[in-house]
């Protein structure tokens, strides 16, 4: 059977089918109606027409949502296209498609698409940050997303700095109400934060853009290349946190910063100072299929 893969983005709708093994059979991509969810439910499942009438026969749908299904409710929460917040997009959707489907976050999908036939392929535990505007993170263990009894496995922006030092605390204020958690100072906005706070430069455009900020280390700006070296220390510290508690065989970073090359080589070089064992064999790898990881993840949810 064909696996077919939707991606709710808060501006495009992706769809995708996949065969068995994977391959990409067919993708399209169409335009997410803005502040309209029943407009959103029809564009999902025009798309899914579009992709079975394309092959030729009905696949299982799988669902990348922003957000999360609550255990509670039945409701989606945290969502950024807040027009999805509380409502009931799984059994609507269900009820418009006329079959079972399954959904997950993004990434969740993420970090299932790169344990399936990506970075994190044959690993058992695969541990998916997305670091971008925010910071997500979703667990695989055996190709199965780890979802916890909360539906919160992997939430692991919204702890505290491991090990902050004195001029770390009490950190930025958070949207989640706290101050200091791991998303005020890893995601793009808290390291752009971060080098403006330090070098005093206030709204300068240049100095608030993460891959900005990279090109000028490469080409030797001292400021660029202390506060990567801060950031760096940061994520060695709070990835250890991560292998302490999980152990996961593979880290894949996604989102902007997944594209920051030199995160690769000098935060596992960091990270041991932090893990409680004398050996790390854990592998902190780039996707291998990006931002189609949402998308393929979705697909993959079939595999669960």
């Amino acid at each position: 059977m064909t696996r077919i893969g939707i991606d709710l983005g808060g501006t495009k709708i992706e769809g995708i089918a996949l065969s068995e093994a994977g391959e990409e059979l067919f993708r399209h991509r169409i335009s997410t109606p803005q502040g309209d969810y029943e407009a959103t439910l029809q564009s999902i499942v025009q798309l899914v027409n579009k992709i079975e009438s394309t092959m030729a026969e009905q696949g299982s749908v799988g669902i990348c949502t922003p957000g999360a299904i609550s255990p509670v409710s039945g409701l989606l929460r945290n969502s950024n296209s807040v027009c999805l917040n509380g409502k009931s997009i799984l059994t609507d959707l269900q009820r418009c498609l006329q079959r079972d489907i399954r959904i997950a976050n993004d990434a969740n999908c993420f970090a299932l698409s790169e344990a399936i036939d990506g970075a994190g392929k044959n690993a058992r535990v695969v541990f998916g940050v997305i670091i971008g505007t925010g910071t997500g993170a979703g667990i695989v263990v055996d190709c199965k997303v780890l979802v916890g009894a909360n539906a919160i496995a992997g939430e692991w922006g919204h702890n505290p700095l491991p090990w902050p030092e004195a001029n770390e605390l009490p950190g930025a204020a958070c949207y989640c109400g706290k101050s200091g958690c791991i998303e005020t100072w890893l995601s793009g906005p808290g390291l752009a934060r971060d080098h403006a706070l330090v070098n005093n430069t206030g709204s300068d455009a240049d100095s608030l853009d993460a891959k900005a900020l990279d090109k000028k280390a490469q080409r030797g700006d001292k400021a660029a290349i202390d506060t990567y070296i801060r950031y760096e220390d940061r994520m060695a510290r709070s990835l250890a946190h991560v292998i302490n508690i999980l152990d996961p065989d593979v880290i894949v970073l996604g989102g902007g910063m997944g594209n920051i090359k030199r995160l690769y080589k000098n935060v596992p070089n960091l990270w041991g100072n932090y893990v409680f064992s004398d050996t790390v064999n854990t592998k902190l790898l780039a996707p291998a299929y990006g931002d189609s990881s949402g998308v393929r993840g979705a697909a993959w949810l079939w595999n669960n």
